[in-house]
């Protein structure tokens, strides 16, 4: 119970995407045991498909959200602004003390803004990481967010390296390790338990898992029916996994006739399921920067197919290799594993599940003063 004479401190958790459960989550398992804290969590409802949004709340044990804004789709203009739109009456009528947003995706953006125009003060979880690519989406989110935020709590060492020659206060600047990491680390024992294996007729160390959903990847016709055309010939040596994004099988139907890749394709799975399918195969091929990190903690050779990363030290000390978009780098990459070369990485500091009690340490301390 809070001290006599002092209200509860209110915060405003914000998720709104997939990347954004796996770190919300944790928090909200932190703050529960809090007794300072009220939080109130809001769900944008950017991602509306079943399998993107309610089973990630089930398979994390994430409470039903207090708000659901039920944004869906929409231009990164439509969605950004509707979010604005909407979260706006939520935070006016609650009146919280502070906003917690976490990533990189529209919701985060939104959420920022709206509440800096209210003058409440925004934490962002996963500050400072940079890809120095403004066409990307995500980029022009993170630096937005970031300018407006009271509170930068950092996940790698460039994070803050990036804010420091972006001008951030130092003082605003916290570096307390990757959230995503918590959730990992809680989740990695029950997810081995799932038949995911067997149910895809697969064996450890025996397949490749393959997550594609970035537009530079899927907007253009010629550069996915290349990647596709590598990417099957490696299924051709051992099983490629590959679960959907939605926004990937809209592409697939609109850019190249509807025609499957020769793939061993799935729908998207639950958080649990798709753990355990990275944490026991031979090779992942990604443009997530989550799975990047995933990765260098399980210890599995990862292929970023970009020519960037945001995560550079999945690259300086995890598993991470940047290949790019050309299938011939690709190819060569992917066989120098299968042929043994894997790269041996470490997992970097203070990615060791407790990144959310420094999180919340750092907040109670500064909000103490609320009366």
């Amino acid at each position: 119970m809070a001290a006599a004479g002092r209200r509860r401190i209110r915060l405003l958790a914000v998720a709104g995407a997939r990347p954004n459960f796996m770190k919300i989550a944790p928090l909200l398992r932190e703050l529960a045991g809090r007794p300072r804290f009220e939080t109130l969590l809001v769900h944008t409802g950017q991602h509306y498909d079943a399998a993107m949004s309610s089973n990630f709340f089930r398979d994390l044990g994430i409470p039903e959200p207090d708000v659901n804004l039920g944004v869906g789709s929409g231009s990164q203009a439509e969605q950004t602004a509707e979010v604005l739109r909407k979260i706006e009456g939520v935070m006016l009528q609650h009146r919280p003390d502070a906003v917690v947003v976490v990533g990189d995706v529209n919701s985060t953006l939104a959420a920022s803004l709206a509440a800096a125009k209210l003058c409440i003060p925004v934490a962002h979880v996963e500050a400072g990481l940079r890809s120095f690519d403004r066409t990307m989406p995500e980029e022009v989110n993170r630096l937005v967010t970031d300018v407006l935020a009271r509170w930068l709590f950092t996940s790698e060492p460039s994070g803050g390296e990036n804010l420091a020659r972006e001008g951030a206060p130092a003082d605003h600047v916290h570096f307390v390790g990757n959230i995503m990491i918590d959730t990992l680390r809680a989740n990695l024992a029950q997810a081995r338990t799932l038949d995911v294996l067997g149910r895809l007729r697969l064996e450890a160390g025996g397949y490749a898992v393959l997550t594609l959903h970035r537009p530079s990847n899927v907007d253009d016709p010629e550069r996915l029916a290349a990647l596709f055309g590598v990417l099957e010939e490696l299924h051709g040596l051992l099983p490629v996994v590959f679960p959907v994004h939605p926004r990937t099988q809209a592409s697939i139907a609109r850019l190249l006739g509807g025609r499957a890749p020769r793939l061993l394709v799935t729908e998207p799975l639950g958080y649990l399921e798709f753990l355990h399918l990275l944490a026991d195969a031979k090779l992942v091929l990604t443009d997530s920067g989550g799975v990047q990190e995933e990765t260098t903690v399980l210890g599995v050779p990862c292929l970023t197919l970009r020519v960037n990363t945001e995560r550079p030290v999945t690259v300086t000390q995890g598993t991470n290799q940047i290949v790019g978009q050309d299938p011939a780098r690709i190819r060569e990459a992917a066989l120098a594993i299968l042929a043994g070369s894997d790269r041996q990485g470490r997992i970097p500091d203070l990615w060791d599940g407790t990144t959310a009690r420094r999180i919340v340490d750092v907040l109670e301390r500064d909000l103490e003063g609320v009366s």
